[in-house]
């Protein structure tokens, strides 16, 4: 079969990779690719966002199932259109995209579902978001309701700094229509993980579970980026969370979508944090995560395609995957300034290198060929993968790839899977 990959980023690297491995696929297309995605895929320069001519081209084409990564799309309803023309298309529909596309509408989802979620009040109005900070004090959480590219969640330490955040995005209106209304909740205190799952509308099959780090530096430090690098499997979250998540989480957001006339059908992502009461909800994203897609495939042993096209036809009941039981670390290298503003452009050298260690990847995000050269093309611009007998294993060896690859102000964490390597699971 033909498929077609919307985006990207090293999530669609990550998927393009993996599909290219099944024996169902004949040709893969991606749009708009990257520079990495090139070598394993026919690059078609139509962006993400572009739903009509990524239509137009899928039908032209003779694409057969198409598989959206970002959010964006999504959310704009491109899973409705291509059905609408009879086109296979993997992710949720419209309706049911908004448990991304809007944190106000998840947020009422989980209270109405009894989700275990941070208590919380929307808020339209910039003096009533401010009136309100002051009510509660701090640290709190103010954050855009709206698709921010994962830069919209702001913890306030002190009052201060919470109108500062909320000055920000109703104010200043950095993230634009996005933040025409925020989220004021409590801050959750724990671990964070981070559990995705098949979703068919019948069943649920929970891949690996996996651990981001989102703030831009060492020890949590700085501000909220889109994922400066993941591991898995996140040995925080036990078999027994497991079940329980699945039980208040998975089950009662296919519950409440049935209900609502959209059954989801896709990737669901759930953030958590595993606090002294329980696992709570930070939040949904309604496709594959950035960079947790890149281990979680490094580790994926069976054809990615069989969920994808079972979560499609509803038959995933009769799926079961496989995985290498080895942990996968995932370090991001990013452009100088990231996740503020950075340059484009500068020259990377030694990725070949770094790809011919064993058991490494080397996954594009922001990277482009110009005069011959590969270049720096976006914020996050690699995300270096590997797997390793252990968690420090699998550190360390993704790091001794990271210091083969060099381009001018490249920044990244040095301590990405320390927090599982601390909790004594080296051997896990």
């Amino acid at each position: 079969m033909k498929v077609l990959v919307v985006g990207g980023g090293g999530r669609e690297h990550a998927l393009v990779w993996k599909i290219a491995q099944s024996k169902l696929v004949k040709k893969i297309y991606c749009a708009p690719g990257n520079a990495g995605i090139a070598k394993e895929a026919e690059c078609v320069n139509i962006k993400a966002n572009d739903i009509p001519n990524l239509l137009k081209f899928a039908k032209d084409a003779g694409i057969d199932v198409t598989v959206v990564g970002p959010e964006d799309p999504l959310v704009a309803g491109i899973v409705d259109r291509f059905q609408k023309e009879g086109l296979r298309i993997f992710g949720p529909r419209k309706p049911a995209a908004n448990l991304e596309g809007s944190k106000a509408y998840s947020k009422m989802l989980m209270k109405s579902a009894g989700i275990p979620s941070a208590r919380f009040k929307i808020v339209s109005e910039l003096a009533s978001a401010k009136d309100y900070v002051v009510s509660v004090g701090a640290p709190i959480v103010i954050k855009a309701s709206g698709l921010a590219a994962g830069k919209g969640v702001f913890v306030a330490k002190t009052v201060e700094e919470a109108e500062a955040a909320v000055d920000t995005i109703m104010k200043e209106r950095v993230f634009g229509v996005a933040g025409d209304s925020i989220i004021i909740e409590e801050c959750l205190v724990g671990e964070e993980a981070s559990l995705l799952a098949f979703m068919d509308g019948h069943t649920i099959y929970t891949l690996e579970s996996s651990q981001d780090h989102k703030a831009a530096y060492d020890g949590d430090k700085g501000p909220n980026t889109g994922g400066m690098g993941a591991y898995s499997p996140a040995p925080v979250v036990t078999s027994r969370l497991m079940q329980q998540m699945e039980r208040d989480i998975f089950v009662p957001v296919a519950h409440a979508t049935n209900r609502d006339g959209c059954p989801y059908r896709g990737i669901l992502y759930a953030g958590v944090m595993l606090t002294e009461e329980g696992p709570k909800v930070l939040e949904f994203n309604v496709r594959f995560g950035d960079p947790e897609t890149q281990p979680i495939m490094m580790r994926l042993s069976s054809d990615v395609m069989e969920p994808i096209l079972a979560t499609m036809d509803a038959s995933l009941g009769e799926v079961s995957l496989a995985w290498d039981p080895r942990p996968a670390v995932c370090v991001v290298m990013a452009s100088g300034g990231y996740p503020g503003d950075y340059k484009k452009g500068d020259e990377i050298t030694g990725i070949d290198e770094a790809d011919a260690l064993p058991d490494v990847k080397v996954f594009h995000a922001g990277t482009a060929m110009r005069g011959g050269k590969l270049v720096t093309n976006g914020g996050r611009v690699l995300g270096v993968t590997a797997l390793g007998d252990t968690i420090a294993a699998a550190k360390a060896r993704a790091y001794e790839a990271v210091e083969l690859i060099k381009f001018e102000g490249a920044h990244y964490r040095t301590d990405i899977a320390d927090k599982a390597i601390r909790r004594g699971a080296e051997g896990a």
